[in-house]
C-alpha cells in the first residue's frame, strides 16, 4: 500500500550545499541518506514529498556540515498480505516469474502463476500453460496477491496469480473478446 508518511529527523546538509537555498539542500540531504531505502515500519521509501518543518542548525565539532532537525513527509510502499498489487513483468525464469510492484520485485512461483501446469520456455522466456496455453513473458502487465512478506535479511515478497481476476491482465483481455464472440 502506497502511503505517505510524516518523519521527523536530524539531517546532516553538506558544506557543498550550502550555495542552495536551504530548502533545496535538506531535500537533496534526505533524498540520498534514505530514498531507496528499506525500514520496517514504513516500507520502501520511494521519495521525499515535502518539508514542514526546518529547525535551527548546529555545527559540530570536527564536522563541517550543519546538522538540521527536520519534519517532513515520505511517499513509501509497505506491502500487505492478501493486498491485490499491478505491475509489469521484469524477468522469468525456470522457477517463477519477477513482478515489478511499489519499487521492489515480488516472486511470483512457477506454482503460484496459474491453475494449470505450468512450464518453463527457455528459447522464448515464458511460462506457458499447458492445457489454457496462457502464456506470461517479460513486459507483460499482470495483477497478483501478496501472500508473504519477509524484510528481514533477504528482503522478499511472495505473490501469487491462482486466484480469480489474477493473472496477466491479456488473459482479463482475451477473456473479454471470448465472450463476445459468442
Amino acid at each position: 500500500m502506497y502511503q505517505i508518511v510524516t518523519v521527523q529527523d536530524e539531517i546532516s546538509v553538506p558544506p557543498t550545499k550550502f550555495d542552495k537555498d536551504l530548502n533545496t539542500s535538506v531535500i537533496e540531504s534526505i533524498s540520498e541518506k534514505i530514498e531507496g531505502k528499506i525500514d520496517n515500519d514504513i516500507g520502501i521509501i520511494l521519495s521525499v514529498m515535502e518539508i514542514d518543518e526546518v529547525g535551527e542548525g548546529k555545527i559540530l565539532p570536527g564536522d563541517p556540515s550543519v546538522h538540521y532537525p527536520v519534519k517532513f513527509k515520505l511517499l513509501s510502499w509497505m506491502p500487505k498480505n492478501h493486498e491485490i498489487v499491478e505491475g509489469e513483468i521484469v524477468d522469468v525464469t525456470e522457477f517463477g516469474a519477477f513482478i515489478r510492484v511499489g519499487g521492489f520485485d515480488g516472486l511470483i512461483h512457477i506454482s503460484q502463476v496459474m491453475d494449470d501446469f505450468v512450464s518453463y520456455d527457455e528459447k522464448n522466456g515464458q511460462l506457458v500453460g499447458k492445457q489454457s496455453k496462457r502464456v506470461i513473458k517479460e513486459g507483460d502487465k499482470a495483477r497478483a496477491r501478496v501472500i508473504s512478506i519477509s524484510f528481514k535479511e533477504n528482503n522478499k515478497i511472495g505473490l501469487t496469480m491462482r486466484q480469480p481476476f489474477l493473472g496477466s491482465l491479456k488473459w482479463s483481455v482475451a477473456k473479454e473478446e471470448k465472450k463476445e464472440k459468442k
